[in-house]
């Protein structure tokens, strides 16, 4: 089998060597040495050529495949570790490093074509111009300034600070955030329930100190009523919930909590 190619469109021996491989669509580590070392004997037959040290390297590299095609047909040496030596090892290094090279230049090529698209312009800008600086007078600036002046901006500048400051807002205190445990409010309202018995839900909340503490409580109540400690009734819509305590139902508060996925954090 034999491919009409142009030498003009190689660099090398290792060039042709790589175009049949990629032609061929053949496996780089898996070399059929055979088979490319006569597609390569038959093209350098063809060439014409008055170079004689480019021609010099294609014969190298043929006398390198011939060795390597003999090789092939005698048994395989073996290494120092007792494996097999490959004939075709040296010539596939050396095509790797040619082929990453080869490319990094195309790439290299594209890039110099893209800058080649690109036009810069150097500063034109006189360098009297480019390093000018105004002076500053100060004696100019500051000639009809006195202390009056200076007071009276002083004063300005003070006044804008004072009407950021909000007249109401300015004079409360503090406000700092109170933690409400959960934990804590089921364990007061079962000791509520516990002395009460039954008691109006309304009347509960309006004991509490704040909104932060009516939600904490409420959300006890719901989960003293899923273990079933609690039990509520409302006769009518928009009447008062009242709120019963059952004591047939007996359970720790350290269960309760497990339920709710372990000790809550403050609320």
């Amino acid at each position: 089998m034999s491919i009409s190619v142009k030498l003009e469109a190689f660099d090398g021996p290792l060039d042709l060597l790589l175009h049949l491989i990629e032609k061929n669509k053949i496996d780089i580590f898996d070399i059929p040495i055979v088979e490319i070392t006569n597609q390569y004997m038959d093209i350098i037959s063809k060439m014409e050529t008055r170079d004689m040290d480019m021609m010099s390297d294609f014969l190298m590299m043929a006398a390198m495949l011939l060795r390597i095609k003999s090789k092939m047909l005698l048994p395989a040496e073996v290494n120092e570790e007792g494996e097999p030596e490959d004939p075709r090892a040296e010539l596939v290094e050396r095509l790797l490093e040619y082929k990453t090279f080869k490319y990094a230049s195309l790439e290299l090529k594209d890039l110099q074509v893209d800058a080649s698209k690109h036009l810069f312009k150097e500063p034109t800008i006189p360098e009297e111009i480019a390093n000018f600086e105004e002076e500053i007078d100060v004696r100019e600036i500051l000639g009809d300034v006195t202390l009056m002046k200076l007071q009276k901006i002083f004063r300005s500048v003070m006044k804008k600070q004072v009407d950021k400051i909000d007249p109401i807002r300015s004079g409360f205190g503090k406000i700092q955030k109170e933690t409400v445990s959960l934990g804590e409010r089921i364990s007061y309202i079962r000791e509520y329930a516990k002395i009460h018995k039954r008691f109006n839900f309304r009347q509960l909340l309006e004991e509490q100190a704040d909104k932060t503490m009516v939600i904490v409580s409420f959300l006890g109540i719901l989960e003293l009523m899923k273990v079933g400690q609690l039990k509520i009734v409302q006769e009518k819509i928009f009447d008062d919930i009242w709120i019963s305590y059952d004591d047939s139902v007996q359970i720790e508060e350290t269960e309760i909590l497990e339920n709710m996925g372990g000790e809550t954090a403050p609320v």
